[in-house]
């Protein structure tokens, strides 16, 4: 259920990152035309933005009678009133101009990252299942949501917020050196400075923050893993131990997040120190001239004003770009997820499909542990409509035959066949469309028992659900609920018993009719009055399907045309049951004694 913990590794971005960040903008694609728009928007908003502290240095300044700061043909800007009415005009078009540029971007950003969501998801679906024997699923669906969330953050408004500011500072550096160049060299004196630490600071906060996001995501695993197994948890007073485990891992998030905020205050203070004592010292400066005759007094509160806004727009920079980089960080995560191979589509389609399976000369690995032959040329031929029955200790490879049947994994060795065309060849969604599988362990979704029914056949109707209730003596539990099939089944069926859920996975089946079904130890874990029930279902569901039986009671395989019995990856004897229980020094007559003693 736990896993160790992994060495944490060192985190930094590389030209790649930047490279995964980039292929986002795939997604931004189909609204470039309207994202170019709300481009447009900004730029204007940001414009006038900057007209206001020219005006308003020119009201402030009005009464010494030195002209207007900038000449507009048609206005007098030494007028108080056409001042104030061209002040309200300006804030007019710039409220206008703000409105659309925030509405576009949010309209661009929610409809791309939809657009993501559903790409990921997509994918998510279509990965082999490798994919999730690599990734735990608590972290794949916290970096939909929380790396997701950091990117819309970004779009929505850090990034405008950003290209904002440079507008800012370029407008704002070419007034004050309109006004006075020795001023605007004083201001320009303290830029390199605090580039050079944006940049180190900005590396150290993205690291720290996205390690963050790492610890993040394992904590979401934990939680996820806990309470999906929340029977174990509890059945072995475990609940202490997931508590400390999961306190460890959200005390590094604490450590880490507070640490981020320390440097990143550490850095504001910095950038504030400098920023403003700068600022302080050049309107020293600025007042000297003023008083010397140099510049005049409009030109003295305007340069004032328009520092204050290089200032602030400096200051912003650091921390903005820090979020920026975050997101990058995150974007590369989600990128990096998004990069894995699908399943192929590609395949012949079977048409006319009667079920006969071979395995010929068989071996197979898992990919995660390729040391270990789990199959070693495993080799048997089961004719359409008969049931081949699959025996053996655990870890004999039988549910692997089962995966190798559903095509989960592709063989290392041999050849499996289907009606005589190789499985390499035929489509994955074709084979699996024609398999149904009733397994030990039923998992049910967290919707109605019609609906899960209906995942059998998400086209079936009223009349065949009920049939396939019927047919998997489902029908008459169901009617007893007084929702009937509307009854919810609650977090994966946990409000149904074990044999309701497997008669309502057989129900399913039933309505998939498939030509070859897979029965994974299906009644091993139900008492004798629903195995009953549940075994008799099954017996109506393999009537005339190609059937394979995999159980650990040597009981309900009796019946099979072909048993083979497993050891180690190998399959030692096959036969029918009357001729495996006649040899006395065989693997399948000691099986059987253990199960009778």
């Amino acid at each position: 259920m736990f896993a160790p913990r992994k060495k944490k590794e060192k985190v930094h971005l590389t030209k790649d990152s930047y490279k995964k960040a980039r292929r986002f903008f795939k997604f931004l694609k189909p609204y470039r035309g309207i994202y170019l728009i709300g481009w447009i928007f900004l730029l204007l908003s940001s414009i006038t933005s900057m007209v206001f502290p020219g005006l308003m240095g020119q009201l402030l300044g009005t009464n010494e009678k030195d002209g207007a700061i900038i000449d507009v043909p048609g206005l007098d800007l030494t007028d108080i009133n056409v001042i104030i009415l061209t002040m309200l005009v300006v804030f007019a078009f710039n409220a206008f101009f703000s409105f659309f540029r925030i509405w576009i971007f949010t309209y661009v950003t929610e409809r791309a990252l939809k657009d993501l969501r559903h790409y990921s998801f997509e994918r998510f679906v279509y990965y082999p299942l490798d994919f999730f024997n690599r990734n735990k699923v608590g972290e794949l669906t916290s970096r939909i949501a929380t790396d997701i969330t950091s990117i819309r953050d970004v779009l929505n408004t850090t990034i405008a917020e950003f290209f904002r500011q440079f507008i800012t500072i370029a407008i704002a550096l070419g007034m004050i050196l309109t006004f006075s160049w020795e001023l605007a060299l004083w201001m320009l004196a303290v830029i390199p400075v605090l580039a050079i630490v944006a940049i180190v600071f900005g590396r150290y906060i993205r690291k720290l923050s996205r390690r963050a996001t790492d610890e993040s995501a394992a904590s979401n695993s934990i939680i996820e893993e806990v309470l999906t197994g929340i029977v174990n948890v509890k059945a072995f007073t475990n609940e202490r131990f997931e508590k400390n485990r999961y306190e460890e891992r959200i005390l590094n998030i604490q450590k880490l997040n507070v640490k981020t905020g320390v440097m990143r205050a550490v850095f504001v203070a910095f950038i504030i120190f400098c920023l403003f004592g700068g600022i302080a010292f050049v309107i020293w400066k600025a007042k000297e001239m003023q008083l010397t005759g140099e510049i005049t007094a409009s030109q003295f509160y305007a340069f004032i004003l328009y520092t204050i806004f290089l200032g602030a727009s400096f200051s912003a920079i650091p921390d903005m770009y820090a979020q920026i980089q975050k997101a990058i960080g995150s974007t590369e995560h989600l990128m990096d997820l998004l990069e894995e191979n699908v399943e192929s589509s590609e395949g012949i389609e079977l048409k006319d499909f009667k079920g006969e399976v071979t395995f010929s000369n068989v071996s197979f690995s898992y990919p995660q542990r390729k040391e270990i032959k789990v199959l070693d040329h495993i080799s048997f031929h089961c004719n359409a409509g008969q049931t081949t029955a699959l025996v053996g200790s655990s870890g004999a490879g039988k549910s692997t035959i089962s995966s190798l049947l559903l095509h989960f994994y592709d063989i290392n060795e041999g050849t499996i066949k289907f009606d005589g065309h190789d499985i390499s060849a035929v489509s994955k969604e074709s084979l699996r469309s024609q398999i149904a599988v009733v397994p030990q362990e039923v998992i049910l979704f967290g919707g109605t028992i019609k609906e899960n029914i209906l995942y059998g056949n998400v086209n079936a109707t009223d009349e065949e659900v009920i049939e396939a209730a019927k047919k998997a003596n489902a029908y008459d539990f169901i009617m007893s609920f007084p929702d009937k099939m509307e009854t919810l089944v609650g977090d994966r069926g946990i409000q149904l018993s074990g044999g309701q859920k497997q008669r309502i996975a057989i129900a399913r089946a039933v309505l998939k009719n498939p030509k070859i079904l897979i029965l994974d130890e299906a009644t091993s874990a139900l008492d004798s009055e629903s195995e009953k029930l549940v075994q008799d279902a099954l017996d109506k569901l393999m009537v005339g399907r190609t059937s394979f039986v995999i159980a650990h009671r040597l009981s309900t395989v009796k019946n099979a045309d072909n048993i083979l019995v497993l050891e180690h990856g190998k399959i030692v004897e096959q036969g029918k049951h009357e001729v495996l229980i006649a040899d006395t020094q065989g693997t399948y007559f000691k099986l059987n004694n253990i199960q009778l003693n």
